[in-house]
């Protein structure tokens, strides 16, 4: 019987190499917020072990969490969101949907691919949250063919340390992730994946995301 196991996902994300922590060399969000680390969930679809893992969670918590009889479609977020909501549609049985970022620009102009009726209810999947910026885009499109969306999944989530609620709490979007920073600090630490040194620079960011951005040459977002 499946329970969610956040460290279980955390260790699988390690085990890929999935968690890059590169401080010399910072990573640039969405946002341009300025990062010393990254995780990359695209690296999941390569991994059919890993990816079983992933979706088994996901559909867990979709069925204990969110009820699968409460959703109408699934769509993924242009692009990384797109297998996931692709492999999560079939197993709830369930249509599937993409968006883009923005419409296509030529044919039929969409910036979303399948069919649906207005008043669906739809769950947005994406690969992974920091600041929540890209998921009210794809939200907002939802929104304005008149689907009715209230949640959305993704495998991890860029919680900052001493951060309370969730990102899309104003947008009445309940957010729900598989882990998060804490889960992956935890099971580095305890399995010795990552130096002292790493996991220092990762706290030092996570303690005060905007700053160390600041610091780094980023904008204080």
């Amino acid at each position: 019987m499946t329970t969610l196991d956040p460290s279980a996902v955390a260790a699988a994300l390690l085990d890929i190499q999935a968690v890059h922590i590169r401080p010399e060399q910072p990573f640039t969000f969405t946002s341009g917020r300025i990062s010393p680390v990254y995780v990359d969930c695209r690296k999941i679809i390569a991994f059919p072990a890993t990816r079983s893992l992933i979706l088994d969670q996901m559909t867990h918590l979709i069925r204990q969490q969110i009820g699968a009889d409460q959703i109408d479609a699934v769509a993924g977020g242009e692009t990384a969101g797109i297998p996931y909501a692709a492999w999560i549609a079939d197993r709830l049985d369930k249509p599937m949907l993409y968006v883009r970022k923005k419409p296509k620009g030529f044919g039929r102009n969409a910036q979303i691919e399948g069919a649906f009726d207005p008043g669906a209810r739809v769950l947005l999947v994406e690969d992974l949250a920091t600041d929540g910026g890209s998921k009210r885009v794809f939200v907002q499109a939802l929104r304005d063919a008149e689907a009715v969306v209230t949640d959305t999944l993704v495998v991890f989530f860029y919680q900052a340390a001493g951060a309370s609620g969730g990102p899309l709490d104003d947008i009445g979007v309940r957010l729900w992730s598989l882990a998060t920073w804490a889960d992956i600090l935890r099971v580095a630490e305890d399995s010795g994946r990552k130096s002292s040194a790493e996991l220092a620079e990762v706290r030092a960011f996570l303690g005060n995301p905007a700053a160390w951005s600041k610091a780094h040459g980023g904008p204080e977002i």
